[in-house]
C-alpha cells in the first residue's frame, strides 16, 4: 500500500474539517461497501466472492458485497443462519477488523485533502469535499480523485459533485448505481431531463435524513418522489412539517442551506457499552467489566480535558432471555466533577447490589454526563482527590497506549488473561497497517 501525502485536515471529534466552505461545488466522495472493499484490498482472493462483515461477537451482516447482496443476504441477517449454506454459495465470512477500517479510512481522507479547498469527514468512509472549475474540470477532478484512491489506498470509491449536500448526496447514489457513470457523476453535466428523471424514479426514503415515519407523512400529501419534494413550496413545507425539511427541499430546488460541519468541542456524554461474547453471571465477573469501563471512561475524559458530574451504570439480558429481560441500573451524582479512574469504578460499582448471581446478564455499561472542562470548578482542600492530582488516569492510558491494552490496570481492571467476556471476533483478518506482527509478507517467487 503506498502511502499517502499528509493532510491539513486536524482530526478531532467525529467530524474534522479545514476552513469554512467559500463558493463553489460539493463533491461526496463515500468508499464502495467500505468493510469489505478494506478487507479485499490486502487479500485479491476476496474479489468476486460473496462476503459479508460481521458485527461484534460475529452476529449478524452489516456489510454485504454486491455478490453477496446477488445472493439475496439481507442486512443484518444473523450469521447463524447464514453459516450452513455458506460453503454452498461461497460465501465468505470476516469479523469486524475496526483497527484496520479506522487506519483505511484515515488514510483515503488524508489523499483526498490533496485536492479539497476544504473536508468534512462524514463518516468513517464518506467525507464532503469543497471543489472549484467548470462541469467539465469538476468531472476530471472526480476521476482523478477515483483513480488515486484506488490506486494508492486500494479500495473503490464513488463521487458525486453538485452545487449542494443534498444533491452532492443523490448524484453519488446514481454514481454509485447506475454503470452509464462510471463511479463519477457531476450534476450539471447531466441534462435536465434526465435529471428529472432520475429524481422521479427515486421514493423520498433515499434522501439524505428523510426516514420511514417522515416518508409516510409526505406520501399523505402527496409527495411520493424525490422530483414531488423538489417541486413543492419550501414554506408550504416548513409549515406542514419542518424547517429542516424545509432546507432540504430548497437544497434540492440549487440553494446550499446545509453549511459546513464545524469541528465538534464539547460533547454531551460519553457510553462505553458492550454486549459480551459469553453471558456474565456473576456480580464479581461484571464488577471487572465495569472497572475496565471506568478505566476506559477516565482516559477518553482525560483526553478531550473533560471531567464528569454524573455517572450511570447499567447491565441487560438478552432480549430472548425465555425469563423475561432484566435491566438493573443506577444513576450516580458525583461529589465533584472528575475524570478519575478510582472514583468513577466506585459509583460503577454501585450497581452491584442490584445484580442476581445466576442470571445471564448479555450487555452492561457505563454512561457519563453532565461534562464539564477540567479545573473548571477547583475543590477544596478537604475534597481534594489525589489520584487525580497525580494523573493516574493519563498514566495508565500513557502505558496502555504504549504497550498494548492489557499491559495494566487499575484495581478489578487489572492485568487479565482474556476474560470470556471480551468481544468474539473469531474470523478477524491481521490488522496490516497497525501492528507490527501482522503486518503483510510478501514472498518473491
Amino acid at each position: 500500500m503506498s502511502r499517502t501525502a499528509r493532510s491539513r485536515t486536524p482530526q478531532s471529534g467525529p467530524t474534522h474539517s479545514r476552513a469554512i466552505a467559500g463558493p463553489g461545488s460539493i463533491a461526496l466522495v463515500d468508499v464502495n461497501c467500505f468493510y469489505a472493499s478494506a478487507e479485499r484490498a490486502f487479500d485479491p482472493a476476496l474479489e468476486g466472492r460473496p462476503l459479508v462483515v460481521l458485527s461484534n461477537n460475529d452476529g449478524c451482516a452489516v456489510t454485504r458485497s454486491p455478490e453477496a447482496k446477488a445472493l439475496g443476504i439481507p442486512l443484518g441477517e444473523p450469521w447463524f443462519k447464514l453459516a450452513p449454506r455458506a460453503k454452498e454459495w461461497g460465501l465468505v465470512a470476516r469479523s469486524s477488523n475496526y483497527e484496520l477500517y479506522g487506519d483505511i479510512s484515515a488514510r483515503v481522507m488524508e489523499l483526498l485533502g490533496r485536492y479539497s479547498a476544504w473536508l468534512e469527514m462524514y463518516s468513517i468512509d464518506e467525507a464532503f469535499l469543497g471543489v472549484k472549475g467548470t462541469p467539465e474540470e469538476l468531472q476530471r477532478q472526480g476521476f482523478a480523485m477515483k483513480t488515486a484512491v484506488r490506486r494508492n489506498i486500494g479500495v473503490p470509491v464513488c463521487v458525486g459533485i453538485a452545487g449542494t449536500k443534498t444533491l452532492a448526496k443523490l448524484a453519488n447514489k446514481w454514481a454509485k448505481h447506475n454503470p452509464a457513470f462510471d463511479g463519477v457523476c457531476h450534476w450539471d453535466a447531466v441534462p435536465a431531463g434526465q435529471r428529472e428523471k432520475l429524481m422521479a424514479g427515486l421514493s423520498v426514503i433515499e434522501l439524505w435524513g428523510v426516514a420511514a415515519r417522515l416518508t409516510k407523512r409526505l406520501n399523505g400529501q402527496g409527495i411520493h418522489s424525490v422530483l414531488d419534494l423538489a417541486r413543492a413550496d419550501p414554506v408550504r413545507i416548513r409549515d406542514r412539517f419542518s424547517v429542516v425539511l424545509m432546507r432540504t427541499v430548497l437544497e434540492l430546488q440549487g440553494t446550499p442551506c446545509i453549511p459546513l460541519e464545524e469541528e465538534r468541542i464539547g460533547r454531551d456524554q460519553l457510553i462505553f457499552s458492550r454486549s459480551f461474547a459469553a453471558p456474565i453471571t456473576t456480580g464479581t465477573a461484571l464488577r471487572q467489566v465495569l472497572s475496565v469501563y471506568a478505566q476506559q471512561a477516565s482516559a477518553r475524559l482525560a483526553k478531550h480535558g473533560l471531567q464528569a458530574k454524573v455517572l450511570t451504570a447499567f447491565a441487560a439480558t438478552s432480549a430472548y432471555n425465555p425469563l423475561g429481560s432484566v435491566y438493573p441500573s443506577v444513576c450516580v451524582t458525583l461529589p465533584m466533577p472528575t475524570a478519575d479512574p478510582v472514583l468513577l469504578a466506585r459509583a460503577a460499582h454501585t450497581l452491584l447490589p442490584r445484580i442476581d448471581d445466576g442470571v445471564r446478564y448479555a450487555k452492561a455499561g457505563i454512561m457519563v454526563t453532565d461534562l464539564r472542562p477540567a479545573g473548571q470548578q477547583a475543590p477544596l482542600a478537604v475534597f481534594a482527590n489525589p489520584h487525580e492530582e497525580r494523573g493516574i488516569g493519563p498514566l495508565l492510558e500513557d502505558i496502555s497506549r504504549r504497550y498494548g491494552r492489557g499491559s495494566i490496570g487499575l484495581g478489578h481492571a487489572g492485568l487479565r488473561n482474556g476474560p470470556d467476556w471480551t468481544m468474539k471476533r473469531g474470523m478477524m483478518s491481521p490488522r496490516y497497517t497497525t501492528d507490527w506482527t501482522e503486518l503483510p509478507v510478501v514472498k518473491a517467487m
